[in-house]
């Protein structure tokens, strides 16, 4: 029980440091664009460059990177794509974090997962490629409707997408010590998650209109509000994300959940 605990105070902590509004955004900070985007949205006065904090996700995609040179323009963390199903890994996944990982940077990986394996299958092949030492933050579960896939069009009902998921992410939080976070995109979460996951931190997609307004229930730690944006040391478009607390709730944050918390192995 005591390890139970440990493992849920990062959450308590923001969850407690977070009213409904100052969850959603920062009225202290300032409005002016942190970064340049090539298809900026109107987010009216929730505005995602109100918030102090604003990060990356990345994946072979982005080719090469200058890892320095971002993360003093001001990016303060990356996560960097790491496996995909039960035998794809990103190619570029171990010299991005370890690249990261030299320039200071604050960084997880994750995994995209694909309903045509089970949970099982793919925390094994994350577990075999993904080591301890990759991960600042907790590991992510990026799970959306993937349109455009060739070999894999099911749709699980959505009971099994989340026993299938809570399987997958029981067994990474008891080999890594820490609690993933779950990715979402609208049209995935509205099918298969409102309501569910409370005591997991959400990671949610939207590009078009505040998180507040096509999530309306559901209490969010960062956003992905473009996949347009510009950043120094990157070519191409880039997605950019936000935390939902301070600069001071992240530095807290990110030491609350660097260090592994000791859990009873999965079976």
């Amino acid at each position: 029980m005591r390890s139970l605990l440990l493992t849920l105070l990062p959450i308590a902590f923001l969850m407690a440091g977070c009213t409904s509004t100052s969850y959603d955004f920062m009225e202290t900070a300032s409005i002016s664009p942190r970064f340049q985007d090539k298809d900026p949205q109107d987010f009216g006065y929730n505005s995602p460059h109100r918030h102090q904090v604003h990060g990356i996700d990345v994946s072979k995609w982005n080719g090469d990177i200058d890892w320095l040179r971002v993360r003093q323009s001001g990016v303060s963390f990356a996560f960097i794509k790491a496996t995909e199903g039960k035998d794809i890994i990103d190619p570029r996944f171990s010299e991005y974090w370890q690249n990261a990982h030299a320039a200071g940077l604050p960084h997880a990986p994750y995994h995209f997962y694909y309903f045509c394996s089970s949970a099982d299958e793919q925390a094994d092949w994350f577990i075999a490629n993904v080591p301890k030492a990759a991960m600042d933050m907790p590991p992510v579960i990026d799970v959306e409707w993937n349109h455009t896939s060739k070999t894999c069009t099911y749709r699980p009902p959505a009971a099994v997408v989340r026993a299938e998921m809570k399987r997958f992410m029981d067994r990474l939080e008891a080999y890594y010590g820490k609690r993933p976070i779950i990715y979402t995109s609208v049209d995935f979460h509205r099918d298969n998650l409102e309501g569910a996951f409370q005591d997991h931190y959400f990671w949610v997609r939207a590009v078009a209109k505040h998180p507040s307004e096509i999530y309306p229930e559901r209490r969010w730690a960062f956003w992905q509000y473009t996949s347009t944006g510009v950043i120094p040391g990157i070519k191409g478009e880039t997605d950019i994300n936000v935390f939902a607390g301070n600069a001071e709730n992240w530095r807290r944050w990110v030491k609350a959940v660097a260090e592994p918390k000791q859990l009873q192995a999965a079976n």
